[in-house]
């Protein structure tokens, strides 16, 4: 497994939460991080299929036009009853045309529950995967998740995307209402970015 060596670090991502989240997560490190809308990059058409699909195509696109090893995510929420959708979809059931509503596709989700009648509790897990492409075409993939439940009616401030319906297992609060702290130590993400530190930054 290549080992990550630079001190800057692209993230190939124009979500401010998930970039947030990320940075927090490497400061332990000393990297240097910046965002793919700070280098005016364009957002790659994600035409896969698969979380690691979509993921490769962002890291790939991002440290191809500037030199540097980029590091992309793509998460989202599968819910059982739903046949594992959203999924790699997540996002798009939030687009409107006109940037993204979260609210409206936690709502779509529960109206989807509701109009099957699905059981409770209503399994789901958050999927994360991480890509850490260089620029010579080299990439290392980590994929991690956590097991919850979707709950209604939505609940808390913080995180960001479907957090304020996913209660994680062993929890009776969601990521909505957690603190960042204790999100960022048992989340989809940070599972995926343990791998990616004791592979790559080890």
């Amino acid at each position: 497994m290549r080992k990550f060596s630079g001190d800057r670090l692209l993230v190939a991502t124009h979500n401010a939460g998930k970039l947030e989240e990320i940075k927090r997560l490497l400061e332990p490190f000393g990297v240097s991080v910046v965002g793919a809308a700070e280098m005016n990059l364009p957002e790659p058409e994600e035409t896969e299929t698969t979380f690691v699909g979509n993921a490769r195509i962002k890291a790939h696109a991002a440290s191809k036009a500037t030199g540097l090893p980029a590091l992309s995510d793509d998460s989202g929420i599968e819910v059982d009853a739903l046949d594992g959708a959203p999924g790699v979809y997540t996002a798009d059931w939030a687009e409107t045309g006109n940037g993204r509503d979260f609210v409206m596709a936690m709502t779509r989700t529960h109206t989807e529950l509701e109009a099957i009648n699905a059981p409770f509790p209503r399994t789901a897990r958050f999927c994360s995967t991480l890509v850490l492409a260089w620029p010579d075409g080299h990439d290392e993939v980590f994929p991690g998740k956590i097991e919850g439940q979707v709950v209604w009616p939505m609940r808390g401030p913080e995180g960001h995307g479907y957090d304020p319906v996913f209660q994680p297992n062993g929890y009776n609060i969601t990521f909505g209402e957690m603190e960042f702290k204790e999100k960022n130590r048992i989340s989809h993400r940070a599972d995926a970015f343990r791998k990616l530190v004791d592979g790559c930054f080890g």
